[in-house]
C-alpha cells in the first residue's frame, strides 16, 4: 500500500464551547474510522511563517497548514474517499490536500 499526506488547510474557530465539543467527538470518530490505515495521526500546527529565496513573511500564506496525518491506502482515489468525511471538511470549513508520500532513498 502506498502511503498518503493529508495536510490540513485554513480552519475556522468553532463558535461555541458546545461547537467545539462536537468539532472533537466527530474527528475523535473519524480518525478511529481509519483504523489500521493510519501511519502516524499527526499533529495540528501553530502560526507559520513562509521562506522564500525572496525572503520570509509572517502570515503562512493564504492558505495556511493547519495539520498533518499520514495514512496508508491503495491509491489516490482510496485516500480521497478517507479524506472526504472529515469534520475538518464538513464542520470546521477548511481543506485537505492529499498527496502521495514518494519513497526515496538517501
Amino acid at each position: 500500500m502506498a502511503k498518503f499526506l493529508f495536510v490540513y488547510h485554513g480552519e475556522g474557530k468553532p463558535e461555541t464551547p458546545e461547537a467545539g465539543q462536537e468539532l472533537m467527538t466527530q474527528w475523535r470518530a473519524w480518525m478511529e474510522g481509519l483504523g489500521d490505515a493510519i501511519v502516524d495521526p499527526g499533529i495540528p500546527v501553530g502560526m507559520s511563517k513562509t521562506v522564500s529565496a525572496d525572503g520570509v513573511t509572517d502570515d503562512g500564506g493564504p492558505n495556511p497548514t493547519s495539520g498533518i496525518t499520514i495514512v496508508e491506502a491503495d491509491n489516490m482515489d482510496a485516500a480521497i474517499a478517507m479524506a472526504q468525511p472529515c469534520p475538518h471538511i464538513t464542520l470546521n470549513g477548511g481543506t485537505i490536500e492529499v498527496a502521495e508520500a514518494m519513497e526515496m532513498e538517501m
